[in-house]
């Protein structure tokens, strides 16, 4: 089993100077390695995913960050560290840095205003990864996709508090969710706010926790959805629905659920922005004296007249048959390259044949050998 008191820093791999953009890159590689629906029935990864998801929770959000940050644990989960009963975890000397940062940054003024713990917050964005065809990519699709995110608790209807009582404010802190310190040091007795450690910096004390969620306000669930995917969607693109992710906390709006789309690779064709490419083999015939052939595309197969002495590596085009333009109109085109196939196991018969062919060929038949050739007599003096 995954340590439940691990930092979250570790957890995540990340340092602590990590940006948002590697914190989230971090956790899509880690959500992927240890997804339960990779791993079914392993107890291990499923804790590991669980852990990973409640430190993505606390360091995608700025403001459980800084708590994180500045208190550790505690500043993130009022039932750690075990309170005023067991001594708070944030008792002990100031760092000097804090002193001397608070004193030139804010002496005299009280610096700007502190907004309210209690105020409505958006919740945080969830994310999933959903795997689709390369048809599906380009003609649109819907998909059922199952994600793990933080919901209101329905036992205590968000609030944290047992049902049947309410938080109350707190008497340390007087609802502000700081306290102010003072302290004597070189440069005489400085004043500095920090978190309190009654309420952890929420400004609320709940004197009897909800039995389901612990006193957050919140339970992590599975959840499904159907999201459409639009057609010409490209891998790695990513989709928000709004107001699918995680809960808001007193009140305010969920966050987003941002699905990251994973086009699996097709056999045949390859796409290039909204074009899309693929290789046609023509026999020697057929490229020497054109023909009809049937030339595959997303939307089905299509005759197309090859001309005739169609060399290997020409590329002709369909218009209209490429990806559709996301959220747009109009369509990319479809570029085939030609590739000649030289026959293998001829019988003698068809040896005989091509040998008499190759004896009435003249120079004009083979312009680019002819060419070449010109070359090399230029090249060492010849007539």
């Amino acid at each position: 089993m995954a340590d439940q008191h691990r930092d979250y820093y570790e957890v995540m791999g990340v340092p602590k100077n990590a940006t948002e953009e590697e914190i989230k890159k971090a956790y899509r590689k880690l959500a992927k390695q240890y997804h339960p629906d990779l791993h079914p029935g392993d107890k291990e990864a499923e804790a590991k995913f669980k852990e990973l998801n409640e430190a993505y929770e606390v360091l995608s959000d700025k403001e459980k960050k800084a708590r994180y940050d500045q208190f550790g644990r505690a500043g993130v989960d009022p039932n750690f560290g075990g309170g005023a009963a067991g001594g708070s975890p944030f008792t002990g000397d100031f760092d000097f840095g804090d002193i001397f940062n608070s004193f030139f940054g804010g002496f005299g003024g009280g610096g700007a205003r502190r907004a309210n713990p209690n105020a409505p917050r958006r919740g945080s964005d969830a994310e999933a990864t959903v795997n689709i065809d390369f048809e599906e990519a380009a003609k649109g699709c819907k998909k059922t996709i199952t994600y793990d995110r933080v919901e209101n608790c329905q036992e205590c209807g968000g609030s944290g508090a047992q049902k049947g009582t309410s938080a109350s404010t707190c008497p340390q802190c007087g609802g502000t969710g700081q306290v102010r310190v003072s302290q004597r040091t070189p440069f005489g007795v400085v004043q500095t706010t920090r978190g309190c450690d009654r309420c952890h910096g929420t400004g609320r004390v709940i004197e009897s926790p909800c039995r389901t969620c612990g006193g957050s306000g919140h339970v992590r669930h599975r959840h499904s959805i159907e999201v459409n995917i639009p057609a010409g969607v490209d891998n790695d693109q990513v989709l928000s629905v709004r107001g699918q992710g995680n809960a808001g906390a007193n009140g305010g709006p969920a966050g987003d659920l941002e699905v990251y789309v994973n086009v699996r690779p097709h056999p045949i064709f390859e796409r290039r922005g909204n074009d899309v490419w693929c290789e046609m083999p023509l026999t020697f015939t057929q490229a020497a004296l054109g023909a009809e052939v049937t030339v595959p595309t997303i939307d089905g197969r299509v005759s197309y007249q090859v001309r005739e002495g169609t060399q290997p590596g020409d590329v002709f085009k369909l218009r209209g048959k490429g990806i559709p333009f996301i959220n747009g109109r109009g369509r990319g085109d479809q570029y085939v390259q030609v590739t000649v196939e030289v026959p293998k196991n001829l019988s003698q018969h068809q040896k005989d044949v091509l040998r008499e062919f190759d004896s009435t060929a003249e120079e004009k038949n083979y312009a680019k050998r002819k060419s070449f050739f010109d070359k090399l007599k230029n090249m060492f003096g010849e007539s």
